[in-house]
């Protein structure tokens, strides 16, 4: 009898728990400390142990094992993860002297100190642990929505499947970026050319974010993917460190890797004096960075500053110069985009900038492109320009050949030959034909379907280049029309029966999309999300919006004259008139009217001040911040004698105790529930 099925269970366990504690922690010496305590025989010897005992007893196997780290089998595709608390962007300043003087003046205080560490170019991760144990982990997405990778995330060596010591929170969310440092790039890249493969990874951030989101766990866990953390979305409870600083050693502490790098620096001279350094030291680090990162580092004072729509107010970015490289102009492409705008793009001997190599680069338009003076056969200086979006800086005109190839201003589209002009007041030139132009057609349909706005999942660029060729569609209103013409899309290229399914039930899905999503999604000049937004809790309806004149337009809260002219314009053409009322016509739709309306002055929250901290069950941050405004409401980040009510869920944090302290009421998620019920209009 195998004596591990003889021995006393009891004893067996103890066992097994000891030895994932024992291997827990040399994985951390090893991995985050860099600091090993045993030998890699001594480290196998225990690891085989573990393994020996599982296999006897795969009762016992949970997965928070080390065995668990090598990757299960491979996933049929990425579950959505709606993040509880929104994953922010943070913004992007050219001088950190104008963010502390706005941090100041916030605050009230000259002396600042900053938590300040690089700006790492990877992959933003959410990990969520419950009670000290790794449940989920979720790529940022759009910030609202991400995607599950917590199969691949467990095979990241550096992350802890149980956090280290104790006190963790019930529930607590670490925000962290997953890289790829660059010699381990360099020998994976190599590795790929070694097996013969054809393409190799353009840059370490690819590589991390391509490893990542491996279907099959198996390989990322052959990924020499590391993590660091730098902060949290939620699980902050009254008995947490004070400052970031502090969070980051209780962090260590749990077995979570943080940046070495990171510093805290005090004020203006501070800042910029972590800036040189680390600009100075930037090609000496491990990995890739295209920034630093400074943030407030008291975590009361970042309650009182909070956040405006997209960004905390208490943390911002500073990029460094970016990196340029000279090459040639091999061709000059003009490109039609779905305004009917035309550009210019730079055809490019493939080099490489900043770890990536370009083939492509924006001359933003013909006056730049004349400005510039850009030639076919051209030596030029190519920059990526923060670091993402490759353009050419100047022409070495000492460089130039005889032969170089001058580009005249087009007289007619590219793509679909017909008339150009250029309006009063702009520079760019455009493609008058609208949507008969193919380009500009598949541009609209393209943009209809973006995560952004109706978010229909598997309707890209080349999809939608396939059924318009096949002549499924015509325009954006013929995609809910798919569904009677199955057997034609299976019958596709690269359209299988599982992807057509796929494919219906997205578009089935985007019925649901609300006024706002539906005004973004039509593509109109000039209004984004922010103004399609403001247009649908002022009018409550496309029918409002659609006969409001001019004028009423440019009275919305953030319509400026432009968008509001473009707004007026767009619904008097006949063409998209009829688009708009088939569109109304679909059944099921939620486009009709704003999912909320500004009601009756008399409404108890309308004019309050209102504060959000801390979790809700029912409604993420943003969604609630929506009904609000919607029952009349101003949502603030801070708190002061002028706020009528606090509304606090769960682990509240700071704001409950000032609220307190100030004399604000204070309510809970069922009073909050109780005022809005009945009030918010489906």
């Amino acid at each position: 009898m195998d004596p591990l099925q003889a021995a006393d269970p009891s004893l067996l366990l103890a066992r097994l728990h000891q030895l994932r504690d024992q291997i827990g922690y040399h994985n951390h010496r090893y991995h985050v400390l860099d600091a090993p305590e045993i030998t890699d025989d001594a480290y196998d010897a225990l690891f085989r142990e573990l393994q020996e005992l599982e296999q006897a007893h795969p009762e016992w196997i949970t997965p928070d094992s080390p065995t668990q780290r090598v990757g299960t089998a491979p996933l049929e595709g990425f579950a959505k993860v709606v993040h509880r608390v929104a994953m922010l962007s943070i913004d992007t300043v050219a001088d950190v002297a104008e963010f502390h003087r706005r941090v100041s003046e916030g605050l009230g205080a000259s002396e600042i100190d900053y938590a300040a560490e690089p700006k790492i170019d990877g992959v933003a991760v959410s990990l969520i642990y419950r009670d000290g144990v790794l449940v989920q982990a979720a790529t940022r997405g759009d910030g609202r929505e991400g995607e599950e990778v917590t199969a691949q995330a467990r095979t990241i060596q550096s992350l802890p499947l149980r956090l280290l010591g104790a006190g963790h929170p019930e529930r607590l969310e670490v925000r962290g970026e997953i890289f790829m440092r660059l010699d381990a790039f360099e020998r994976l890249n190599a590795a790929l050319l070694e097996r013969g493969e054809k393409r190799v990874f353009a840059n370490p951030r690819n590589a991390a974010a391509g490893s990542l989101r491996q279907l099959d766990p198996r390989i990322t866990a052959q990924r020499p993917l590391q993590l660091y953390c730098h902060g949290v979305g939620e699980g902050i409870a009254a008995d947490w460190p004070t400052t970031h600083a502090q969070m980051m050693a209780r962090f260590r502490e749990w077995g979570l890797p943080t940046c070495p790098d990171a510093e805290v620096v005090r004020g203006v001279e501070g800042c910029r004096a972590y800036y040189q350094k680390l600009e100075s030291m930037r090609d000496q680090l491990p990995y890739e960075i295209d920034g630093m990162v400074f943030k407030v580092n008291d975590l009361a004072s970042r309650e009182r500053l909070g956040f405006v729509a997209r960004a905390p107010r208490w943390a911002a970015a500073c990029k460094f110069p970016s990196r340029e490289a000279l090459t040639t102009v091999e061709g000059i492409d003009i490109q039609v985009g779905r305004t009917g705008a035309l550009t210019p793009v730079a055809r490019l001997a493939p080099v490489g900038v900043g770890g990536v190599t370009v083939t492509n680069a924006t001359l933003h338009n013909f006056e730049e492109l004349a400005r510039k003076d850009v030639r076919v056969g051209d030596t030029v200086r190519v920059r990526r320009a923060g670091d993402v979006i490759p353009e050419v800086v100047e022409v070495v005109l000492a460089q130039r050949p005889a032969d170089a190839v001058e580009i005249p201003l087009p007289t007619a589209c590219p793509e679909c030959g017909g008339a150009v002009a250029r309006s009063e007041g702009e520079v760019v030139i455009r493609c008058v034909a609208g949507f008969s132009c193919p380009a500009q057609l598949k541009g609209a349909i393209c943009h209809f379907a973006s995560r952004k706005a109706m978010n229909i999942d598997g309707l890209g660029e080349e999809r939608v280049e396939l059924l318009l060729a096949q002549g499924l569609i015509a325009d954006v209103a013929d995609l809910y029309q798919l569904h009677t013409r199955s057997e034609p899309l299976v019958a596709l290229e690269r359209m299988g029966e599982k992807s057509v399914t796929n494919l219906l039930a997205a578009i089935e899905a985007s019925r649901e999309r609300d006024l706002a999503r539906f005004l973004f999604a039509l593509g109109i000049r000039d209004v984004g999300e922010a103004t399609a937004a403001s247009l649908a809790r002022h009018f409550g309806s496309i029918a409002a919006v659609m006969e409001a004149g001019e004028d009423e337009l440019q009275g919305v809260a953030d319509v400026g004259p432009v968008a509001a002219g473009r707004v007026w314009h767009f619904f008097r053409e006949a063409r998209n008139r009829a688009l708009v009322n088939r569109l109304l016509a679909e059944p099921g739709t939620g486009w009709h009217q704003a999912t909320l309306r500004v009601v009756a002055d008399g409404h108890p929250l309308a004019g309050a001040t209102v504060v959000l901290t801390g979790t809700l069950a029912a409604w993420t941050r943003q969604e609630a911040k929506a009904r609000l405004e919607g029952l009349g409401a101003k949502v603030s980040g801070s708190l002061s004698k002028r706020t009528r009510y606090l509304i606090a869920g769960e682990s509240p944090g700071s704001k409950l105790a000032q609220a307190q302290a100030l004399g604000v009421e204070i309510l809970d998620e069922s009073a909050l529930l109780a005022l809005v019920q009945g009030h918010a209009l489906a």
